[in-house]
C-alpha cells in the first residue's frame, strides 16, 4: 500500500466503514441484497440513515468495500521491483499480491463473491471499479518499465499496456470466480498461472502467426 502518512481521522473513518460493511453484509446474507434498504442497514448498525449514507452512498459500495484498495495493491506491487522483467510476468506477480490481500478469510470472500455473482447490480459496480483502477495500474506499469532502461517501452503504442492490464484484471476476476465456485479449495496461484498461460503462444507456432 501507499507509504504516504495517514491521519488519525482517516484511520477512524476506515474503521467505521469496515464495521458498517461487516454489519451490512451479514444483513444482506440473511435477507437478500435487493430486499434490504438503507433504513434496515442503519437500524442493524445502530446509526441513523443519514450517518450510514455519509460513509456509503450505495448498497453496492457497502458490499464491494473490501475491493477498494485492490487497484493500489496491484500498482504498488508493480513498483516494488523486477522492472526488468516482461510486463506479463510482472502483472502475474502483482495479481498474486492482490489475491493475498483479498483472501484473508476464505469463507468470507467465497460468500462475498457468491453474492456478487448472483446480483447484477454488484457485478456492474465491480466492473466500474475495475475500469477506474486501470489507468493507475497502466501508468505504474509504464513508469517502472521505463525506469528499468527498456528503450522499446517508450516507442511502443500506449494501447499495448492498456490492453495487457485489462486482460490481467479480467484474469483476476475469472480466477476468483472459479476459486469461489470450488468453495475456496482450488489453489489460486495455480489458477493464475493457467489463466496467464492462456495468452502464451507456443514457440513453434509463433512463426506461423499472421502479421
Amino acid at each position: 500500500m501507499s507509504a504516504a502518512p495517514v491521519g488519525t481521522r482517516e484511520i477512524s473513518r476506515h474503521a467505521v466503514r469496515a464495521e458498517l460493511a461487516r454489519v451490512a453484509f451479514n444483513r444482506f446474507c440473511l435477507t437478500g441484497f435487493n430486499q434490504v434498504t438503507f433504513a434496515d442497514l442503519s437500524e442493524a448498525a445502530g446509526v441513523s440513515r443519514s450517518t450510514f449514507l455519509r460513509y456509503f452512498g450505495t448498497k453496492e459500495d457497502v458490499v464491494l468495500f473490501v475491493f477498494d484498495p485492490v487497484g493500489d495493491v496491484i500498482a504498488d506491487a508493480l513498483g516494488a521491483g523486477g522492472a526488468d522483467r516482461d510486463d506479463w510476468d510482472r502483472l502475474r506477480d502483482a495479481l498474486e499480491s492482490a489475491v493475498t490481500f483479498l483472501v484473508r478469510d476464505v469463507q468470507e470472500l467465497v460468500t462475498i463473491l457468491g453474492l456478487i455473482d448472483e446480483t447484477p447490480a454488484l457485478c456492474a459496480r465491480l466492473r466500474e471499479k475495475q475500469a477506474a483502477w486501470r489507468p493507475g495500474i497502466v501508468a505504474r506499469l509504464q513508469e517502472t518499465a521505463s525506469s528499468a532502461d527498456r528503450p522499446a517501452v517508450a516507442d511502443r503504442p500506449a494501447v499495448i499496456a492498456d490492453v495487457r492490464v485489462a486482460a490481467a484484471l479480467e484474469c483476476l476476476w475469472i480466477v476468483l470466480g472459479q476459486w469461489s465456485a470450488s468453495g475456496g479449495k482450488e489453489d489460486l496461484g495455480t489458477l493464475l498461472d493457467a489463466a496467464f498461460a492462456a495468452f502464451s503462444v507456443p514457440a513453434r507456432r509463433r512463426s506461423d502467426a499472421p502479421l
